[in-house]
């Protein structure tokens, strides 16, 4: 299996960055569509475990635009994509939420399906108030 193929990891980051604008533009059409439409699709979110795409598409559906804020500003602060072979990567990063002080980390794994590159499994995380870590 090749690893971080350069035409793949330029995909899945392409798919990352597309994730990245529609979840700062509140953009749920576009987050609904980068998951797979499957049962088998699982979303860990800082305060909720989301099983099967149905439950992801509803936790969208379903967050209070208002005072809650449903659009998540962020910025990223480091951005690391493997890819393994043609149709299967992985997009994790770091990210510090507009007025926040806890450093947020986001784990995506991707797959290739006939529709696109789409989100399998996620996991969202806050640390504690930290800086970011550095590459060795």
């Amino acid at each position: 299996m090749e690893i971080n193929i350069p035409s793949v990891v330029a995909e899945v980051t392409a798919a990352f960055h597309r994730y990245e604008t529609a979840l700062n533009a509140n953009d749920v059409a576009t987050l609904d569509e980068l998951f797979w439409q499957s049962p088998h699709t699982l979303r860990y979110g800082v305060g909720e475990n989301l099983y099967g795409y149905e439950q992801i598409a509803a936790f969208r559906a379903g967050r209070d635009p208002g005072a809650g804020g449903a659009a998540v500003k962020r910025e990223l602060l480091k951005l690391w994509v493997v890819t393994y072979g043609h149709d299967f990567g992985t997009a994790n990063c770091e990210f510090l939420r507009q007025g926040a002080t806890k450093t947020g980390r986001q784990s995506h794994t991707w797959m290739r399906t006939s529709e696109g590159w789409r989100i399998v499994a996620a996991h969202v995380s806050l640390l504690g108030d930290a800086t970011p870590m550095k590459a060795r």
